[in-house]
């Protein structure tokens, strides 16, 4: 299991909700899960959303593995510069 964190207008979209206990071995797992458990989300996980991993960002790495006691947080797209 990981702890996955949210935040801003995710979390307003999860109901308030900012933490989520899933079972996921990769970053796909982890956003299949969390469209699960928040069909609300699910459009916004499929648009693409930031993915940070203890502090690194992954955009479309699919299969990025996630250990257990990963600092996981997914965060609105953003655009770089």
């Amino acid at each position: 299991m990981v702890q996955v964190r949210i935040g801003g207008p995710l979390a307003s979209m999860a109901g308030g909700l900012t933490r989520f206990e899933l079972e996921a071995s990769n970053i796909r797992e982890i956003l299949t899960g969390l469209g699960e458990a928040c069909p609300r989300l699910k459009p916004v996980l499929e648009q693409g959303v930031t993915v940070a991993i203890d502090g690194e960002l992954y955009r479309n790495a699919w299969f990025q593995p996630v250990k257990p006691d990963s600092e996981i947080y997914i965060l609105p797209r953003m655009a770089g510069g």
